[in-house]
C-alpha cells in the first residue's frame, strides 16, 4: 500500500470513527431487552408521533443526549411497516466521499453492530452480504459499468460469475449470466429491531406510549404543540412526525401537504426448511429497468413495479430467516391505504424468486402479508425540519428501504434536533424543498 493509499484508507476510517463515535456511550447492561417501561406524563420537550424503526430510534438516540422524549404509537411497536419488512439493510460501504446514502446504509450497519454487539440486543443481525441475480446480457453489461463505477468511488461491489456465486450460495442459479456481491449487506428480525430501539429509547429514559391514535394536532399560540389522540392529550416543545406512509393525513392536521404516498410492498414465507439461502438475495429485472425510465410523475414516485394498474416491472428481495422460512417479496403499488395481498401479484414474485433460487419452486408457500411503505414523490428522504411551522421536524419519505435507513435517519434527525445544526449529508432530505401549506 503507498502513501496515498493510506491516507485514503486513513480518510475513510476518520469518516466512520465521526458515526461511530455519534452513536452515544450507553453500556449493554444499562440495556438488557425487557418489557417497556410504563411511564407516566403527558408533557415533553419533545414528542414523536410514530413507533417504527426511525421513530424508535430517534426517541433512542435523542434520550441517549439526555433529552426528555415521548413517543407515541397508535397500534403496538413494529406493527406496520417496521415489522413487515424483509429485514434487509446495508449498501455498498462507505465510499471515499460518504453522501446521505452512505451514511444511512453503512452508517445504519453499525448502529445495527453497536444494538447487538455492544448492548446485547437479539435482533438476529448478522452481515450476510447480498447477491443480485443477472438476468439478461444487456443487464450484464449494465452492471459492469455500475460495478467499475462503484469500485472507483470507493464502493465494495464485485461482479461474480455464477460458478463464483455458487460456491457462496450453492442453491443460486447456475445458468444465469452473472451476479453482483455486495459484501456489506446484511439482515435482521424486523420485529425483534424495532422493538429493540424501543426498548433502547425508554432504557434511556423515553416514554413510550402505545394505543395512542393521533386524532389532532395544533400549534399553542405561546410555541409547542398540544397532540390529542383518542384517548389522551399531550404537549411538547418541539414535534417530530416519524408516521411513514401516513405522513400525508397526519400533515394535514397541521395544515401542510407532505408528498409522501402509501405504496403496498407485499410477501409470502415458506414453512421452516433446513439452511439453504445463506445471503440476502435481489434481482437486477428492476433497477435496470429503472434506469431507463422510473415511471415518476406529479403523481406517481418513481421505482414501482405498477403503473396504473399494469404490471412494468418485477421486482424481488428475500433472505431466510433463523426459524428456517423463506421469504420473498418486491411488488410495489400505490393502491392507497390497501393491505390486501394480491395472490397473482405473490405468484409472479414466487416465479421471480424461482429464477434466481430454483429450489423455492417445490416449496410451498405458508403465509402471506403486505405492508405500506412512505414513498416521496421526488423519491428522496424527507429529514430534518420543516420551516412552515416553529420546532416541527420529520424523518420520513425512506420508500422501500426504511427498516435499514430508518437507524442512521433517526440519528441524524436526533442530531439535528438536539443540536440545532443541519448537517451538510442532510441538504438533500430537507423538507424546505417539497413540504407545502395544505
Amino acid at each position: 500500500m503507498n502513501d496515498s493509499q493510506r491516507s485514503q484508507e486513513k480518510q475513510k476510517g476518520t469518516s466512520r470513527r465521526q458515526v461511530v463515535k455519534g452513536l452515544g456511550t450507553l453500556t449493554a447492561a444499562g440495556l438488557l431487552p425487557g418489557r417497556l417501561a410504563a411511564q407516566g406524563g403527558n408533557e415533553a420537550d419533545i414528542l414523536i408521533i410514530g413507533g417504527g424503526i426511525a421513530g424508535a430510534s430517534t426517541a433512542f438516540h435523542l434520550a441517549e443526549q439526555g433529552r426528555q422524549v415521548l413517543l407515541l404509537e397508535r397500534g403496538e411497536i413494529a406493527s406496520e411497516a417496521s415489522g413487515q419488512n424483509m429485514g434487509g439493510l446495508g449498501g455498498f460501504g462507505w465510499g471515499n466521499k460518504p453522501n446521505l446514502l452512505s451514511y444511512l446504509t453503512a452508517g445504519g450497519v453499525e448502529i445495527f453492530k453497536r444494538m447487538q454487539i455492544d448492548l446485547g440486543f437479539d435482533m438476529e443481525f448478522r452481515l450476510s452480504g447480498t447477491l443480485t441475480a443477472i438476468h439478461t446480457e444487456a443487464q450484464y453489461e449494465y452492471y459492469q459499468d455500475q460495478v467499475t463505477d462503484l469500485r472507483a468511488g470507493g464502493y465494495d461491489a464485485e461482479l461474480l460469475s455464477p460458478r463464483e456465486a455458487r460456491a457462496i450460495e450453492p442453491d443460486a442459479n447456475g445458468e444465469l449470466p452473472g451476479y453482483v456481491y455486495a459484501p456489506h449487506r446484511g439482515q435482521a428480525d424486523p420485529v425483534k429491531s424495532t422493538r429493540a430501539f424501543a426498548q433502547a429509547a425508554t432504557q434511556a429514559g423515553a416514554t413510550i406510549r402505545t394505543g395512542q391514535n393521533v386524532v389532532a394536532i395544533e400549534a399553542l399560540a405561546g410555541g409547542g404543540y398540544s397532540v390529542r389522540s383518542e384517548s389522551a392529550q399531550y404537549r411538547c416543545q418541539s414535534l417530530v412526525l416519524a408516521t411513514g406512509a401516513w405522513c400525508g393525513p397526519v400533515g394535514a392536521m397541521l395544515g401542510l401537504k407532505i408528498p409522501i404516498v402509501p405504496v403496498r410492498g407485499q410477501m409470502w414465507a415458506t414453512p421452516s426448511v433446513s439452511a439453504r439461502v445463506f445471503h440476502t438475495i435481489g434481482s437486477a429485472e428492476s433497477s435496470f429497468a429503472w434506469n431507463q425510465d422510473n415511471g415518476a410523475d406529479d403523481q406517481t414516485p418513481p421505482n414501482l413495479t405498477h403503473k396504473n394498474g399494469r404490471r412494468v416491472v418485477r421486482h424481488l428481495y428475500g433472505r431466510q430467516r433463523r426459524n428456517g422460512e423463506i421469504i420473498f417479496g418486491g411488488d410495489r403499488e400505490s393502491l392507497g391505504y390497501n393491505t390486501t395481498p394480491d395472490p397473482a401479484g405473490i405468484e409472479v414474485n414466487r416465479g421471480h424468486a424461482a429464477d434466481v433460487i430454483p429450489s423455492v419452486a417445490s416449496i410451498p408457500i405458508a403465509r402471506t402479508w403486505a405492508g405500506l411503505m412512505p414513498f416521496s414523490l421526488d423519491g428522496a428522504p424527507i429529514i430534518g425540519r420543516i420551516p412552515l411551522r416553529s420546532d416541527l421536524f420529520i424523518v420520513s419519505g425512506l420508500s422501500s428501504s426504511g427498516f435499514g435507513r430508518g437507524p442512521m435517519a433517526g440519528k441524524l434527525a436526533a442530531d439535528l434536533i438536539h443540536s440545532g445544526e443541519m448537517t451538510h449529508v442532510l441538504a438533500e432530505a430537507d423538507p424546505a424543498r417539497c413540504v407545502t401549506d395544505l
